[in-house]
């Protein structure tokens, strides 16, 4: 199918930044009473009926093999526990903008470890270059700081970006394990296991969930979950539908000014030129890793 980049799929595109950078921000709120194992918890738990229902007004029918239901297991800790847990944890000693900057490594190095681990998707020049660059811009977000005295707030940034290689792995596992399945299906498969995941992690590190929670925490867990993960995903896969993995990309440079923005107006945290900085040498090396720029100057 050839890619198609019109008016709609760019707005498809912004809300679907729109709605990971919100979850930066609602992450927050709800750490203001949860801790981050339980927030991901609920993140993943009340996404699974909602899904569940789309799935059913689809007229999708379940995979019952357990080798697949094997490769949502995998794809539930890669694309889901485990990220959103490192995620939600350096929230904790980090602000949103610096870690949605941070997470925006995802595509450059995505396509380093797809190079490395896919026949199919070679490593080029093109790909270490922009990678390189990715890294730079990584070094001067965390500062010299980190060199010269570790502390938990360069552990939390370390922390995302364990997250953003662990959602490279992820999309290689999903096109080696799941390739030839609904997408639809794969969400909820892999949102249902990440479930099974941190239920037992969730409890035994936080607690029971108590609920009784306030009515802006309430809303933040579903936000997080109806909205940035459940609908999320569902627009993610009718964009890679419609134009395609390369220009699904540029969803990862959009998330950090929504999540930032949010960040400023609400809770008052102001992105320093450092970080900024560090987010142009980011967004850089994800434009050279993606080669349309260069497209375009050739042409």
């Amino acid at each position: 199918m050839t890619p198609v980049m019109n008016n709609l799929t760019w707005g498809m595109i912004l809300v679907l930044a729109a709605l990971w950078g919100g979850s930066f921000f609602w992450a927050e709120v709800a750490l203001q009473q949860l801790g981050a194992l339980t927030i991901v918890l609920f993140r993943v738990a009340l996404a699974v009926p909602a899904l569940a229902v789309f799935i059913w007004w689809k007229g999708l029918k379940l995979p019952r093999s357990p080798r697949i239901w094997a490769a949502y297991m995998g794809m539930g800790a890669l694309n889901n526990a485990i990220p959103f847990s490192l995620i939600v944890w350096g929230q904790t000693h980090i602000t949103i903008g610096t870690a949605s900057i941070l997470n925006a490594t995802t595509a450059v190095f995505g396509a380093v470890v797809a190079g490395l681990l896919l026949v199919d998707e070679p490593l080029t020049r093109r790909k270490i270059i922009g990678a390189g660059v990715g890294i730079v811009g990584v070094m001067v977000v965390m500062g010299p700081e980190a060199v010269r005295g570790f502390d938990l707030r360069n552990l939390a940034q370390l922390a995302v970006l364990g997250a953003a290689l662990s959602y490279s792995l992820a999309s290689v596992w999903g096109k080696v394990f799941l390739k030839d399945i609904a997408p639809e299906i794969n969400a909820f498969g892999m949102v249902t296991c990440a479930v099974i995941w941190m239920l037992p992690i969730a409890i035994l590190h936080d607690g029971w969930p108590e609920f009784g929670y306030s009515a802006p925490v309430w809303r933040a867990l579903f936000g997080l979950s109806w909205l940035a993960t459940a609908a999320a995903y569902l627009l993610y896969f009718s964009i890679l539908r419609r134009a395609g993995a390369e220009n699904l990309m540029l969803v990862t440079l959009m998330i950090p000014p929504f999540a930032t923005g949010l960040g400023w107006v609400f809770l008052g945290e102001v992105l320093t030129p450092t970080t900024g900085l560090g987010f142009l040498c980011i967004a850089f090396g994800l434009a050279i890793t993606d080669g349309r720029l260069l497209r375009l100057r050739r042409r």
